[in-house]
């Protein structure tokens, strides 16, 4: 069982549809029977994408929209295309994403590409969409794709972690104010993917990595875990259990709580009293 917004006759929508969870995604929704729009800024591989999903629909109704997230204009636009021609949208799946890495004191542009698609573009989407939905009054569902980097903040890809950091931050903000509006039918949910095999993570392998699992395999369980009343839907992989995140995630936070140095599970004088704690408790 999954969300009660998945099913026939409804619309969705989902960003970064042309490729790995958002593809996914977008085939399981129109299983369900729903008419979806894939929308991505690869205009190359929308045509593919759709010729993929509409294989999959009942009732073939797949549209696509070449749409750059993080051009706010270009968002206002394709809302008041799609809540014009359906009336309202039920389900967006709001999961554009790029990760060209970035360094500190790197690339300016490598930041600035983060930023734009990966936190402006999702605000954008969930801010656009999510105000026609709630004017409309018909139940529906905003999930947005956030990142374990968000939450624990690895060394390696700051300009990535800030954005799902941000992105967290936001999708929070949002459940709250949406709960705490008189008769407000939309909903808001975080999905946190672990390591997922897809093109944005693949990085010139042709083989899957063994601790990785499928865009399937998390869409599978994001569907899953929407049938309950989880907001964060924080995803295993093929190396990393749910017992392992929770400890991640708590030692992250009590860099602050104990005053410890930030990132202190990677710092030399804390990493081996981080393996300790993780057997421990």
């Amino acid at each position: 069982m999954t969300h009660p917004v998945i099913a026939e006759g409804r619309i969705a929508v989902v960003t970064g549809g042309a490729s790995g969870i958002g593809l996914a995604a977008a085939k399981r929704f129109a299983e369900a029977g729903m008419t979806v729009c894939l929308v991505d800024r690869a205009a190359e591989r929308l045509a593919e994408a759709k010729e993929s999903v509409s294989a999959l629909s009942p009732s073939g109704s797949v549209l696509t929209s070449n749409t750059d997230v993080g051009d706010r204009a270009a968002v206002e636009a394709l809302a008041k295309n799609l809540f014009g021609r359906f009336g309202t949208i039920h389900l967006v799946f709001d999961n554009a994403g790029i990760q060209p890495g970035s360094d500190i004191f790197g690339r300016v542009a490598n930041w600035d590409m983060v930023l734009r698609t990966n936190l402006h573009g999702v605000i954008h989407v969930a801010q656009i969409f999510g105000e026609r939905m709630v004017a409309e009054g018909e139940p529906g569902l905003i999930v947005v794709t956030g990142s374990k980097q968000g939450i624990t903040t690895p060394p390696g890809d700051p300009a990535y972690n800030v954005a799902k950091a941000g992105v967290k931050a936001f999708t929070e903000a949002l459940q709250h104010d949406l709960r705490n509006r008189e008769g407000c039918r939309i909903e808001a949910r975080l999905m946190i993917p672990g390591f997922v095999f897809t093109p944005l993570t693949q990085k010139g392998r042709a083989e899957k990595p063994d601790a990785a699992w499928t865009a399937e395999q998390t869409v599978e369980f994001m569907l899953e875990r929407l049938g309950t009343e989880d907001f964060y839907i924080l995803c295993p992989d093929g190396e990393v259990t749910r017992e392992m995140d929770e400890k991640r995630i708590a030692w992250a936070a009590g860099d602050l709580v104990e005053n410890r140095p930030p990132l202190s599970r990677w710092h030399q004088d804390w990493a081996e009293k981080f393996k300790a704690w993780t057997v421990r408790t």
